[in-house]
């Protein structure tokens, strides 16, 4: 590697994900953990996936949930369970974003670096992290925002020889 590529990874996994992460809130798909499947169902037909927090006033994150999950639900009952699997609890649409939602999400801080933020992605197998303070979701980090950061830093820091 160059020393050129060299600086620029460097720069890049370095940079924190507070300067990277989508910090508009408002634009979040948020939803509160007792709301309806139904309701998580109609934010999914346009997000690809949709935090589950307390209440939307303290914004205090306990779940998500993405499209994937919703494979139960929509699977035949034949398909649920199996042999090797445990079977899955909830069915149908019926019930709320509590009973479907992944808890304990991964999640990062601020604070925390992109190459760190790169390495739970990675290990975990997922698109997004939930930026999170004191147990509040402040933003998300998806793997978008990291494309159109490592696009943009390229256009001024040329890999490879000039």
């Amino acid at each position: 590697m160059e020393p050129k590529e060299d600086e620029f990874l460097a720069e890049f996994y370095d940079a924190r994900v507070k300067d990277i992460m989508d910090i508009r809130v408002w634009d979040l798909p948020l939803i509160e953990q007792d709301e309806s499947v139904t309701l998580v169902l109609s934010i999914l037909d346009g997000k690809t996936h949709v935090w589950v927090v307390e209440d939307t006033d303290s914004k205090h994150l306990v779940g998500v949930i993405t499209r994937h999950d919703i494979l139960h639900i929509l699977a035949p009952s034949s398909s649920r369970d199996s042999l090797f699997s445990v079977p899955t609890v909830h069915r149908g649409p019926e019930g709320t974003a509590a009973d479907i939602m992944t808890r304990h999400p991964i999640t990062c801080r601020p604070d925390e670096n992109v190459a760190d933020a790169l390495t739970k992605m990675i290990r975990h197998n997922i698109r997004r992290l939930a930026v999170v303070e004191d147990g509040v979701i402040t933003g998300e980090l998806t793997l978008r925002n990291l494309i159109c950061q490592y696009y943009k830093a390229t256009q001024y820091h040329p890999l490879g020889g000039e």
